[in-house]
């Protein structure tokens, strides 16, 4: 038993705290201004362009899958923010496992809802450039080169954010292996 003790000390030191404090600061910013930037860009892109004499227009409102992203971006944003402020309010006062367990159920729901969109986005983003000849989809990025770059940066950034959540999962999955039932 005590060869257990020796190697998981209950109180870790303060410079530890500190270091894991400080990456759950960081790598929160980090979701939040990757998630923020990710909505921002699908939903301030579109474009217009003439095919055979017709104006068309490209925008992410016509795409419940592009709709999806973008809303799961914004929610994931917005429960990081609030993420972040409990890490401010009650984690800087201790390491209290339990603090970390419920992180560790906030981040992975957020990476799930977040990696659910970019799955959709990427699915449709593969269909929109290089279409589908079995169905007798024909590529649009061809026509609206500006918007599928800018959906692709977008799709770049929420999988940028997926991978901080994914670090945040691992944190907080290891500090919150100390509760003790």
């Amino acid at each position: 038993m005590a060869s257990v003790e020796a190697k998981f000390p209950q109180n870790p030191p303060l410079k530890t705290q500190r270091l894991v404090l400080g990456a759950q600061i960081c790598l929160r910013i980090l979701t939040i201004v990757t998630t923020l930037a990710a909505t921002w860009v699908v939903m301030t892109s579109r474009e217009s362009a003439v095919i055979i004499g017709m104006t068309f227009e490209a925008r992410y409102s016509y795409s419940p899958t592009i709709k999806f992203f973008a809303f799961a971006n914004a929610i994931a944003c917005v429960f990081s923010m609030l993420s972040l402020l409990f890490v401010f309010f009650f984690c800087r006062q201790g390491p209290n496992p339990a603090n970390y367990y419920y992180l560790f159920l906030h981040d992975l729901f957020m990476m799930i809802l977040v990696l659910a969109g970019c799955a959709a986005a990427t699915a449709e983003g593969y269909i929109g450039r290089y279409g589908n000849s079995h169905s007798g989809w024909t590529p649009i990025c061809d026509n609206f080169g500006k918007f599928c770059n800018k959906m692709m940066s977008s799709v770049i950034l929420s999988y940028l954010s997926v991978s901080f959540l994914v670090m945040l999962i691992i944190i907080s999955v290891n500090k919150s292996r100390l509760i003790q039932v």
